[in-house]
C-alpha cells in the first residue's frame, strides 16, 4: 500500500473514533417564565380596549391611558424565592388601581406552553394563594428585547367589555 493510502486510512479511523465521544456539556434546568418575568417592570404604554365597540366596529375602540391619571409613575414588581417560585408582587406609583396593589402571584404553566392562548397570572390575597382577586393575561413573553405584556380584562356575563393593555419594560 501506498503511504498516502495508510494515511488517509489511519485519519479517517481516527475520525471516526473521535465521533464515538459524545460530549453534551452538563445539565441545566430549562428556564421558566418565572424567570423571564421577575423583577421590576416599569410602563412604557397602557391602553384602554373597549371590547364591545371593538367588536362591533365601532371606533374609537382605544384610548391611551399612559399619560392619564399618573399612569406615567406605574411599576409593577413580580417577586420570587431562591428557586424561582412566585412570592409577592407590588404595584407602586400613584395610579388608580385597576386590580389590587399587592399580594401573591403565580402563573397557570412553568414553561411556554405549545397550545395558542395567554399565560395566566393569577394574583392572590393570600399567601396560601387560596382567595384569588384578578388574573391578568401574559400576552407577551419577554426576550432579548426585555418587553412584556400584560393584560387585564373585565367581563360581564361572561363577555369582555373592557381590557386594559400594559407595554411593560424591564427595570432590572
Amino acid at each position: 500500500m501506498k503511504p498516502i493510502k495508510v494515511l488517509v486510512l489511519v485519519f479517517l479511523g481516527l475520525l471516526a473514533h473521535g465521533c464515538n465521544e459524545l460530549e453534551d456539556g452538563s445539565y441545566v434546568e430549562p428556564i421558566t417564565i418565572y424567570e423571564k418575568i421577575h423583577g421590576n417592570w416599569n410602563l412604557m404604554n397602557l391602553k384602554m380596549v373597549d371590547e364591545f365597540a371593538k367588536a362591533n366596529g365601532i371606533t374609537p375602540s382605544e384610548q391611551n391611558l399612559s399619560t392619564l391619571f399618573n399612569y406615567d409613575t406605574f411599576q409593577i414588581t413580580f417577586n420570587v424565592d431562591n428557586d424561582m417560585q412566585p412570592t409577592t408582587y407590588t404595584v407602586t406609583g400613584d395610579v388608580p388601581p385597576l386590580f389590587q396593589k399587592s399580594g401573591y402571584w403565580k402563573l397557570n404553566s412553568n414553561f411556554q406552553p405549545t397550545s395558542p392562548g395567554a399565560i395566566e397570572i393569577f394574583l392572590y390575597s393570600d399567601e396560601q394563594k387560596v382567595i384569588g382577586t384578578d388574573t391578568l393575561l401574559l400576552t407577551s413573553v419577554p426576550g432579548s428585547n426585555q418587553e412584556m405584556e400584560i393584560q387585564l380584562v373585565r367581563k360581564s356575563g361572561g363577555t369582555a367589555f373592557v381590557s386594559y393593555v400594559f407595554n411593560l419594560k424591564s427595570n432590572n
